[in-house]
């Protein structure tokens, strides 16, 4: 029973993990990709879909994207769902295809982006404490039902604090590299 806790905690902090390694794709370095447009939504047809979902994006060079819609109509909202996105960027349409280029990185707007980087760190690790709380509840619940005893608990509430450690840990690590990424000039 405790082996099965500490498995779902794992299995939950590992989730949390791959959702930050997501949630920093959209944080922008020096370099043009892809992933930067993810989170932008598009109004098509009176619907909200994924930018990616109704144009072709690329990258051209390394300081500039292409997106493509797949409907010459879409051209207009899909430069009006960018300029109201928080990225800071300033499309350009040719034809059918639509130039963003991503200006330098200023030193102040990186500094910015090592502040919100370290916001969605700290956000990760409340996700991985609370899945701690959530483990340790339920050990104490079993204890409660006398179903393991109280060394069993101790037992089991070191492992789901090793199995913390090892994700915080993580979390440091993958923003250390996504900051030092940012510094980059």
């Amino acid at each position: 029973m405790i082996d099965d806790i500490i498995k779902e905690a794992n299995q939950r902090m590992s989730k949390t993990i791959e959702a930050l390694h997501n949630e920093l794709k959209g944080v922008r370095t020096g370099r043009a990709n892809t992933s930067l447009l993810d989170g932008i939504m598009v109004d098509y047809y009176g619907s909200a879909s994924a930018l990616n979902q109704v144009a072709n994006v690329a990258v051209q060079d390394s300081r500039t994207l292409t997106v493509t819609p797949w409907e010459k109509t879409m051209i207009e909202p899909i430069e009006k769902a960018i300029m109201t996105s928080n990225l800071g960027l300033n499309p350009v349409s040719a034809g059918m295809v639509i130039r963003i280029p991503l200006p330098p990185l200023t030193e102040d707007r990186r500094k910015d982006l090592v502040k919100l980087v370290g916001q969605i760190a700290e956000n990760s690790k409340i996700a991985i404490r609370n899945i701690r709380r959530d483990a340790n509840t339920h050990l104490k619940q079993l204890l409660n039902d006398k179903e393991i005893t109280e060394d069993d608990l101790r037992g089991g509430e070191k492992s789901v604090q090793d199995v913390t450690d090892k994700f915080v840990k993580q979390v440091d690590d993958v923003i250390a590299d996504k900051e030092k990424e940012l510094m980059e000039i």
